[in-house]
């Protein structure tokens, strides 16, 4: 079973994508992971991102492909993997296709920006430890004081809502198209995310046996 996994930031695609890989014992290849492994690895095509990264560029569309397409020809990948993280626009789910790389479904995992905002902007975390909390869903027991440490607790700037609001615009201009891409193909399969993960786990594990 070959699968992408698509979603806003903060939806929780990403937690969904690595339950499944480990139901369907087949891997989830993130993006970032790779490119990471092939700097690390010194592989041809790790070394082309490696002058990229060095230049503080963004790493262009036909070196992530390299790096994609020869990290779905190891031998983990023959029966099935995850992509996370990509294709992320049209030109991309396009190359993926030119690649000859068959897809069998496109999971949505779909939650609201009002929810989004305020999932991710209630986040806290603690200045010195690292614990994490959330305004509504793990409050401390002392406002601003980590319960483990007794520091201060803070918001990171990723968590701010107005980077969370510019993040959801930047996804929706530019990785949305691609429900419309791929439901045009018949592949996409919509999951409504849920406050629980263990719900929008449940939900996601039926709908892929459901169209297996």
């Amino acid at each position: 079973m070959n699968l992408i996994f698509l979603g806003a930031p903060g939806a929780g695609k990403g937690t969904q994508a690595e339950i499944v890989s480990e139901k369907y014992r087949i891997p989830a290849v993130s993006t970032g992971n790779i490119i990471r492994e092939a700097l690390k690895n010194g592989t041809p095509t790790g070394l082309q991102a490696k002058a990229y990264i060095d230049a503080g560029k963004l790493v262009p569309d036909d070196v992530v492909i390299a790096i994609i397409k020869e990290r779905l020809a190891a031998d983990d990948c023959k029966n099935g993997f995850i992509l996370d993280g990509f294709p992320r626009t049209i030109p991309q789910a396009e190359a993926l296709d030119e690649m000859g790389v068959p897809i069998d479904k496109v999971v949505n995992i779909f939650v609201a920006d009002d929810r989004i905002v305020k999932r991710m902007s209630g986040r806290r975390v603690c200045s010195a430890c690292g614990n994490s909390y959330h305004l509504d869903y793990k409050r401390p027991k002392v406002e601003g004081v980590c319960d483990a440490c007794g520091s201060a607790l803070v918001q990171r700037k990723d968590d701010a809502p107005e980077t969370v609001s510019e993040r959801l615009r930047v996804y929706h201009e530019e990785t949305q198209p691609l429900e419309d891409y791929y439901g045009k193909k018949g592949k996409l399969l919509v999951v409504q995310g849920q406050e629980k993960v263990e719900d929008t786990t449940a939900l996601t594990l039926n709908i892929l046996e459901d169209n297996a």
